[in-house]
């Protein structure tokens, strides 16, 4: 049983819930079918079990170092990107026409997701130069796209993204960094940049800096924040690397998990001039840098998940193999002990895992379909329709997985008890690298905001009435199957809580408290897609037994899950809705000195 990935989940989620051989037979993706899908599965697979899984408690327990101004990583990073690189696996997701293999961006994330689950923190640096390089394919000039494109796509050169100030945080309206126009077409970039996860390392020939700045005179707060392309190592006009553009590492950020990659503190045109190129127009950096966060998000969301279904492999593999107590009717201490996957609990605990991990994992690959989608539409309204979908899940992709599946690593440790909690085994470092996924790309409270303030009433609440009809249309479809019927109640009945708790939130006279619980409500959201996601899984189930299939416990399992999560986690939605549309002021009336006097 491999522990990184299970590989007939992904099929069930591409083929029989998703239509991935639907997106095959586009012009687009037709390069490819199933047959070449699996191979390049089965690469990812191989690499992720025999390079990056085997280093990865080594790379834990040995965090890249500051070493006379620089960075020193252990050898198997790189060893283990060169492999990836050798593989063709930094191209995967770019166009033909950058470089790229053009692959689906489904099959992207579930490679990703692979590699991610052998060793999270390498595979950091492949998807931080993804990001990058496909903001810059998206904003770039064609000059700024040609000369450092190419080398990104490669796995030549690295990227990042530069956005959070010491004294800003996620307040981007506060940041100081500046840009000041040399007259040549660059500009002069000063300032400090904190959290830079994949800055200064060793790695890479260089590393290609996504920087937010303000140039001088622009418009206070977020509107006057531009974005700039600022290398490591400046690159000549024939595109060969010339001198160090003074960025100054001052420090590495000792982070409770994801430790093999680096995270730190920049110091911009400290030494010397830092030379930097306008991406886009100026006073546009928010919403170009947009391009890489919603992407990154996703991403996110990919990494907790994928963190969730490590410790599940993992704690399901032992609770199958590690014999412990008898069963509670069975008091003769001279019988044989029963596998502890036979305890009732622990059955919870698992089932638990299951059902947090496969809806979340079934969330992003349905994301990054309608991705893919929009890429293939000719529509115009179809694309408009598939972005506004996007608009409204990226929040909950990003979040939910953030929440319910660290709860799943909880759950991991839980199984196998003291030894859980120890770093002989990987469930406890599953959880550490976790944590950080409800921080970076956006706080949990700031995308709960996100969807309660801006995304449920965006285009005059167009998105929420298309993923009402997404929903709706599942619905239509568990019609005739009985077994379906409950759950589509439950379904109904929530969506229709959702319209009355934004009605009451919108009603507020102060609008600062009606989104003073909008975390909430985004867990309750989050509920109810992962429920409605859930039951597209059960009916593929009922669907693929009625076909006769040799699958039967995997298809039963599936129907299992679905009922759990509609029984133990569904009915949790009515009560964190009704706190939220009762305009509940309990925290926010909290004054600083109240919570341990003055």
């Amino acid at each position: 049983m491999s522990t990184i990935v299970n590989r007939r989940d992904l099929d069930f989620m591409m083929y029989e819930v998703l239509d991935l051989e639907g997106l095959l037979k586009t012009e687009r993706y037709g390069d490819y079918d199933r047959e070449a899908v699996d191979a390049i599965l089965d690469l990812s697979q191989e690499l992720g079990e025999d390079v990056f899984q085997p280093f990865a408690a080594k790379l834990d327990a040995n965090e890249p170092i500051f070493v006379d101004g620089g960075v020193e990583s252990i050898p198997e990073v790189g060893e283990a990107l060169a492999a990836y690189k050798e593989a063709g696996l930094f191209g995967t997701a770019y166009d033909y026409e950058n470089g790229g293999m053009q692959l689906p961006w489904l099959v992207h994330q579930a490679l990703n997701g692979i590699l991610t689950c052998a060793n999270g923190p390498v595979v950091s640096y492949a998807f931080l130069t993804q990001g990058a390089a496909n903001m810059l394919a998206a904003c770039g000039s064609e000059e700024l796209k040609a000369k450092f494109l190419p080398k990104m796509v490669s796995g030549d050169w690295y990227g990042t993204m530069c956005l959070s100030e010491p004294q800003a945080g996620s307040s981007l309206a506060d940041i100081r960094t500046k840009a000041e126009p040399v007259g040549d077409g660059t500009y002069k970039i000063t300032g400090t940049k904190m959290w830079i996860s994949g800055g200064a390392q060793d790695l890479s020939e260089n590393i290609v800096e996504m920087v937010l700045a303000k140039i001088p005179g622009s418009p206070a707060g977020v509107k006057g924040i531009s974005l700039f392309l600022v290398p490591k190592v400046r690159v000549n006009d024939d595109g060969s690397l010339g001198e160090d553009n003074n960025i100054a590492l001052a420090g590495l950020n000792h982070k409770m998990g994801n430790r093999g990659t680096t995270n730190c503190l920049l110091n911009f045109g400290e030494s010397g001039d830092t030379l930097g190129y306008l991406v886009g127009g100026e006073n546009q950096g928010l919403a170009n840098m947009f391009h890489m966060m919603n992407e990154a998000r996703i991403g996110v969301g990919m990494g907790a998940m994928i963190a969730g279904l490590g410790g599940y492999l993992y704690s399901l593999d032992y609770a199958r193999n590690r014999p412990q107590g008898r069963h509670l009717h069975n008091k003769d201490p001279e019988t044989p002990q029963v596998m502890i996957s036979e305890h009732a609990d622990v059955k919870r605990m698992l089932m638990a895992q299951k059902a947090y991990v496969e809806g979340a994992q079934l969330l992003i690959m349905y994301a990054a379909e309608l991705i893919d989608k929009q890429k293939v539409a000719s529509d115009p309204e179809e694309v408009k329709r598939i972005a506004l979908l996007l608009e409204i899940l990226t929040p909950i992709c990003k979040s939910w997985p953030s929440e319910f599946c660290l709860e799943a690593n909880k759950l991991a440790i839980q199984v196998l008890g003291g030894y859980g909690y120890t770093r002989e085994y990987p469930v406890e470092r599953y959880y550490r690298d976790n944590r950080l996924n409800h921080i970076h790309e956006g706080t949990w409270a700031i995308h709960g905001i996100d969807i309660l303030g801006r995304k449920v009433r965006m285009a005059d609440g167009a998105a929420l009435k298309i993923l009402n009809a997404e929903i709706q249309a599942t619905i239509a479809a568990a019609d005739g199957h009985a077994e379906f019927a409950a759950y589509c109640a439950q379904l109904n009945t929530a969506l229709a809580q959702i319209d009355e708790t934004i009605a009451a939130v919108g009603s507020s006279p102060d609008p600062a408290l009606g989104l003073a619980n909008a975390t909430v409500f985004l867990d309750a959201v989050g509920h109810v897609v992962i429920a409605w996601l859930w039951l597209k899984q059960a009916i593929a189930a009922q669907a693929g037994l009625a076909n006769g299939g040799e699958d039967t416990a995997f298809y039963s399992g599936k129907l299992a899950a679905c009922q759990f999560f509609f029984r133990y986690e569904v009915p949790k939605v009515n009560t964190d809705l009704e706190l939220v549309a009762s305009l509940d002021s309990t925290c926010y009336d909290l004054t600083a000195d109240q919570f341990v006097g003055s």
